[in-house]
């Protein structure tokens, strides 16, 4: 019989972290020839991923580029992924959450009549324009997938609302099999301040500050309400890995270069960000992966946000939706460094996003779809 020719393609730090974990089960089963294309979106975050994985890609696009726009990014992806998907003539070809990688690798598989896998599937927020663009990639894969893998039963509810009941999968996260592999008891970081900081007696709160829809008022906001946090609580120690965004970086050291318990340091890779959030007392984010990895650590997240696609943890209480004005970003952190109580709450909640079993599930999936199993995977938390 022959072996199932399965492909990922990812080009983003986040989609890697949560896809090498299924590309190397993929690689280790005999009933599939799994190969793996990177577009690069992101060059540098996304090889450190992939070096901490030891996943060497069989297709590189190399498509990043200075200030480059999802125009670009789109348009250099399905160029790049024409050539590849001819050589290769892959039976599945594998895409993950939102970039625009996903959305550009699934529509170049749906014009070479290959059948698309869509890893995280199933997250909305119903806001066209937050995330931007984002919510739109998901929505445009979801009609085009064939296999949908859902972190979560409401992410499945998503799809079924959406008239999508076909080849659903719930499954579990992916990044929860990463952390297995990445975080560790003894850890020396590269930076010695993050070796230096005590994170047994000192509040030390991670954040991460990044999205398109917080460019402008709303990411001055979130600064001004983190260095009010230092000032009014010195027990506390800020570190803050900033982004490569030329915006993002000005827009954080105008409003918090010179507080000596702030540390803005350079982006971590995932092994690093992972034993970080281990380490930390409180996650402060607007990223989506750090909703579901600091739960499962036993950290509370504040979400810098309007929104969530991740209500589930929400409704856990492992993650509050905090908004990007100061006054309810102060209020909301000051409660949690203040009231142990409320603290312990979060901390000790059940992460809702998985069992690190999630690409055990996704591989069995495929298999039985293809006919090479015959019971289903078995679901996540069923």
């Amino acid at each position: 019989m022959n072996v199932i020719k399965v492909m990922t393609v990812f080009g983003t730090r986040p989609e890697a972290i949560k896809m090498a974990p299924l590309a190397l089960e993929l690689a280790k089963r005999p009933e599939f020839e799994a190969t793996c294309c990177v577009t690069a979106q992101h060059r540098e975050m996304l090889d450190s991923v992939l070096d901490i994985f030891g996943l060497k890609p069989d297709y590189d696009l190399n498509i990043m580029e200075p200030r480059q726009t999802l125009s670009t990014i789109t348009a250099k992806c399905l160029n790049g992924m024409d050539s590849v998907l001819e050589e290769t003539t892959p039976d599945l070809v594998l895409v993950h959450g939102d970039t625009s990688t996903t959305f550009a690798g699934a529509l170049s598989a749906f014009y070479h009549k290959i059948p698309v896998g869509h890893v995280e599937a199933g997250l909305r927020t119903y806001d066209k324009w937050s995330p931007y663009p984002e919510e739109i990639n998901r929505k445009l894969v979801g009609a085009i997938a064939d296999l949908h893998f859902c972190p979560t039963a409401a992410n499945r509810g998503n799809l079924a609302r959406e008239n999508i009941t076909k080849g659903v999968f719930l499954t579990g996260n992916t990044v929860i099999d990463a952390l297995q592999t990445t975080v560790v008891k003894r850890f020396a970081f590269a930076d010695n301040v993050l070796n230096n900081l005590d994170y047994v007696n000192r509040k030390v709160i991670l954040v991460t500050c990044h999205r398109r829809e917080n460019y402008g008022q709303p990411m001055a906001n979130i600064m001004t309400a983190l260095r009010r946090l230092a000032d009014a609580f010195p027990e506390t120690e800020l570190v803050y890995p900033v982004h490569l965004s030329p915006v993002v970086q000005e827009v954080a050291h105008k409003h918090l270069d010179g507080h000596p318990r702030i540390h803005l340091i350079a982006p971590l890779d995932v092994r690093e960000m992972h034993n970080l959030m281990a380490r930390c007392h409180l996650v402060m984010t607007d990223s989506g992966g750090l909703q579901e990895e600091a739960p499962a650590l036993g950290k509370p997240v504040l979400v810098l946000r309007k929104e969530t696609e991740r209500p589930e943890a929400v409704a856990a209480g492992t993650v509050r939706l905090a908004g990007v004005e100061e006054e309810a970003i102060f209020q909301m952190a000051s409660q949690l460094l203040s009231n142990q109580n409320e603290y312990d709450k979060m901390a000790h909640a059940a992460n809702p996003y998985g069992d690190g079993r999630a690409c055990r599930r996704i591989a069995d999936a495929i298999a039985w779809h293809f006919g090479r199993r015959e019971t289903p995977p078995e679901q996540f938390g069923g």
